[in-house]
């Protein structure tokens, strides 16, 4: 059993380009917060072998998501809406408005490190570097 309370300052940049603060994590999966800042776009990747489940905690923009048999769509997004990544599924955040967009995931099963994201063409052209895909 462990408690950690959410770090000041961001852990890591996630290969989107979102800032990432790591929480908890057990054998079948990792909690983390996220935040894109105010008017910002990440860049579009996809994940190899996990799934996640977003929760926005605050802020409001869209998700771009493309899943594997090609189905696209574009989502609002704002406090209290959750929104699931299945593996392969491409994906894309903006930030609208003045607050920065942020969310709890869980990624299951855990990161498993370098060449887990593949870079992808989105919608938007993104305005943050990535970090270690």
């Amino acid at each position: 059993m462990d408690i950690k309370r959410l770090p000041a300052e961001p852990d890591v940049v996630a290969p989107d380009g979102s800032d990432v603060r790591i929480l908890l994590g057990v054998p079948r999966g990792t909690l983390a917060h996220f935040r894109l800042g105010p008017g910002e776009t990440s860049l579009a990747v996809k994940h190899r072998t996990i799934e996640e489940l977003w929760y926005f905690v605050g802020g409001r923009g869209q998700m771009w998501r493309r899943a594997a048999d090609g189905e696209e769509r574009i989502d609002d997004i704002e406090a209290g809406v959750s929104i699931d990544i299945p593996v392969g599924t491409a994906f894309q955040l903006r930030a609208i408005g003045d607050e920065p967009l942020s969310a709890v995931a869980a990624t299951m099963p855990p990161w498993p490190g370098s060449g887990e994201a593949i870079a992808e063409e989105g919608p938007w052209t993104p305005t943050v570097e990535p970090g270690p895909a």
